[in-house]
């Protein structure tokens, strides 16, 4: 879990970006005060380039809707030089926020004993489930981060046609990879989990994995588009899954920077 920073009064944007203690081996700077893509594209600016950089005595970066968590190793960089690089990237990071990159296509069985809340979904909004899927896998949706739990990614870019509350009673349990809705948010469950999001439907692919290099499938500042199968497909996805053999569809997102 992040740490939170010491200053917690909202600023105006143009008092941004701004470097903020958040311990003795964490700082965070942040980029602004609402969620928005210029805002998180320069919060992934700012991350790649200390990636690139591989600065000695970073230990991990986390990035937010609207900042990133850097946790360093004070015997290994002094907090001011830490700081004083921060700051020389982190203006840098606001010249351009790009809004291409790299685009994951999820392919997901709506509805029937995976999607069981579509029904649910379609009714609120006075739709068909045929028209919510169709709305629900128009969109690109962008990952502006991880949290919850490892691997669950919060997208950005739901139709509000779809949108519907969180079931009255959570569920004590939900399989890996159901694609769910809550509010005006969708999103996929990485490992089995309680929860109370309404499901519409199901992912064969695995998204989050601890024992490969890349745990997670999906990484904030990735989009991600949904693309409907049906149950046939996704048994024979599945299948490929488990023996290792599926390799997952990534494509690359053009965008003008902003």
């Amino acid at each position: 879990m992040q740490a939170q920073p010491m200053e917690v009064n909202l600023l105006e944007e143009s008092t941004y970006p701004r470097i903020l203690n958040a311990g003795d081996s964490c700082i965070v700077v942040e980029f602004g005060s609402t969620i928005s893509l210029e805002i998180n594209g320069q919060v992934q600016n700012l991350c790649r380039s200390l990636k690139d950089k591989n600065i000695r005595g970073i230990k991990e970066l986390i990035p937010t809707y609207r900042s990133l968590a850097i946790y360093f190793d004070p015997l290994e960089i002094p907090l001011d030089k830490l700081k004083e690089t921060l700051t020389a990237l982190s203006e840098t990071s606001i010249e351009k926020a790009a809004l291409g990159g790299k685009l994951l296509v999820i392919p997901v069985c709506y509805g029937g004993e995976l999607g069981p809340d579509i029904e649910n979904v379609a009714k609120h909004n006075n739709l068909t489930v045929e028209e919510v899927i169709e709305i629900h896998t128009r969109p690109d949706y962008y990952c502006y981060m991880l949290g919850f739990t490892p691997g669950f990614s919060y997208l950005g870019g739901m139709d509000e046609r779809i949108a519907t509350p969180r079931l009255e009673t959570p569920r004590t349990l939900i399989p890996a990879g159901s694609v769910g809705i809550a509010g005006k948010q969708t999103g996929i469950y990485p490992i089995d989990s309680p929860g109370g999001w309404q499901l519409i439907g199901r992912t064969p692919l695995k998204m989050f994995d601890p024992t490969s290099e890349n745990p997670t499938l999906i990484e904030a500042g990735y989009w991600v588009r949904f693309k409907p199968i049906s149950f046939e497909e996704y048994q024979a996805i599945s299948s490929e899954v488990a023996k290792g053999t599926y390799p997952p569809e990534i494509l690359e997102k053009e965008g003008d920077a902003q």
